[in-house]
């Protein structure tokens, strides 16, 4: 394994690849250091110590601590992710844009340009609700206009900037720039959650049995990862006939290959995607006017992480962003005409549209364990930091009032390693050492699996 891991730095250009990741994810740690002038840092992290479990804390959870900190990178990722979600959205339901889309390279281009415009404006509005917070919460040192100018200014920048990091990685780096970045982030809060453990031990916070939780808790990560690897490698072949033909003086064909469709062909996406909606009210529901009205105070109040409607909305966020990436990424249509174009086709299936309703069908039943899958690993850790308020369900409360107490309120573990970002740590991590693996096969190098096998060149005469 060494031996192959040493051929990485062997090929000049996937070294140059490597150590160009490398240093700008430096540079995006860097930038999580850099406080946002005016604030009154110390107040900030109190309020988020008090708060580890709401929608605030999982929004600094996805931004690696810098909205914990107020950091010029403080937004994270986020608003490129909404506006994505939005241009991808657009594609379905607004036809001139699905024409742009399907104009090849410049129509991507072109949507890829106006998804950076709708990043820097949502941002803007953001970095505007961000600054009304702070100087209604007292957490600003010299409250004003030009605080708030120069918060807008500086968050809106961080996030640009952010966007481009991700953009460089993508096109001169390994790849997957945007899911490196959130990887980074998150990969940055394992020392704050291992520290947690740490205390937790030495001041016995579970009693008697505390030494024997943590290695429960251990060995149930350890479980979680091995179950995340075996459902994402985890595919359904379809086998593939071509059928033979004859070309010129040669005969072609006649051979049997398969078709994998991948039981979660949308990776972590789902999971960001269903976060990412269900913070956009963060804002609105932090704003001092919401909390005292008595209208939208308990409404915000049910869609806080650990709430049985906000954890309601997210599963069907799941399910919905799981479908929805499939029928983007996944065509069966053009699959079934490709299939007809070259001559293959599926043994007892026929060609055309029972071979794309056969496809349809498979992807369906599929995709519905992956998301099942998906929501199952992202309960984990609602369970770990706040339980379920199931107790808070209107009319029917009082029936799980009898429910233990790690039920509704969780076990107070703040280990950054649990459920959600398990998993983006598990999928990012997996297909990065594809991509390299990858690199190393094309120029003749052994892969990092015993699968991988050395692909020979042609002999030099």
């Amino acid at each position: 394994m060494l031996e192959k891991f040493l051929n990485i730095f062997r090929i000049p250009d996937l070294r140059k690849r490597v150590l160009f990741t490398l240093g700008i994810l430096a540079v995006y740690r860097l930038g999580a250091f850099i406080p946002t002038p005016g604030v009154n840092t110390l107040q900030l992290e109190r309020l988020f110590n008090s708060q580890s479990g709401s929608a605030l804390g999982l929004m600094d959870l996805f931004g690696g601590g810098n909205l914990r900190r107020m950091t010029i990178f403080a937004l994270g990722i986020m608003p490129y992710i909404t506006a994505s979600i939005i241009f991808q959205l657009l594609t379905v339901v607004y036809e001139p844009l699905a024409r742009i889309q399907k104009e090849g390279e410049l129509g991507r281009r072109k949507i890829t340009q106006w998804t950076r415009y709708m990043t820097v404006v949502l941002a803007a509005l953001q970095s505007i609700g961000i600054a009304f917070i702070l100087t209604r919460s007292g957490m600003v040192l010299n409250p004003g206009i030009s605080f708030d100018l120069m918060t807008v200014l500086t968050l809106t920048t961080g996030s640009g900037f952010i966007m481009w990091l991700g953009e460089q990685i993508t096109d001169r780096g390994i790849g997957n720039g945007m899911s490196l970045l959130i990887f980074a982030g998150i990969i940055a809060g394992l020392p704050r959650g291992v520290g947690d453990m740490v205390i937790k031990v030495q001041t016995s916070a579970w009693g008697s049995l505390t030494i024997f939780a943590v290695l429960l808790l251990a060995l149930g990560m350890v479980a979680v990862v091995a179950f995340i690897v075996f459902v994402e490698r985890s595919e359904r072949r379809i086998p593939i006939q071509s059928a033979r033909r004859i070309v010129g003086r040669r005969m072609m064909g006649g051979s049997s290959s398969h078709l994998p469709l991948k039981v979660n062909s949308g990776g972590v996406m789902p999971v960001i995607f269903a976060s990412s909606i269900l913070s956009a009210p963060l804002l609105f529901g932090q704003m001092e006017w919401v909390q005292n009205n008595k209208f939208f105070q308990p409404i915000m109040q049910a869609l806080a992480p650990g709430y049985p409607w906000y954890e309601l909305l997210y599963m069907l966020g799941i399910v919905f962003f799981a479908y929805f990436y499939v029928s983007i990424v996944m065509k069966p249509d053009d699959i079934a005409d490709n299939f007809r174009k070259s001559g293959s086709f599926i043994p007892g299936i026929r060609p055309g549209k029972r071979t794309s309703d056969f496809i349809n069908d498979i992807l369906t039943r599929i995709t519905l364990v992956g998301a099942l899958y998906l929501i199952i690993i992202s309960l984990v850790p609602t369970f770990l930091i706040s339980g379920i308020r199931f107790d808070k369900i209107i009319l029917i409360g009082r029936f799980f009032e009898s429910l233990p107490a790690w039920a509704t309120h969780g076990l107070g573990v703040n280990f950054y390693f649990g459920g959600t970002s398990l998993l983006i740590v598990v999928g990012v991590a997996m297909d990065t050492v594809n991509q390299i693996e990858s690199q190393l096969i094309m120029r003749h190098y052994d892969g990092f699996s015993p699968r991988s096998g050395r692909i020979r060149g042609r002999k030099n005469w």
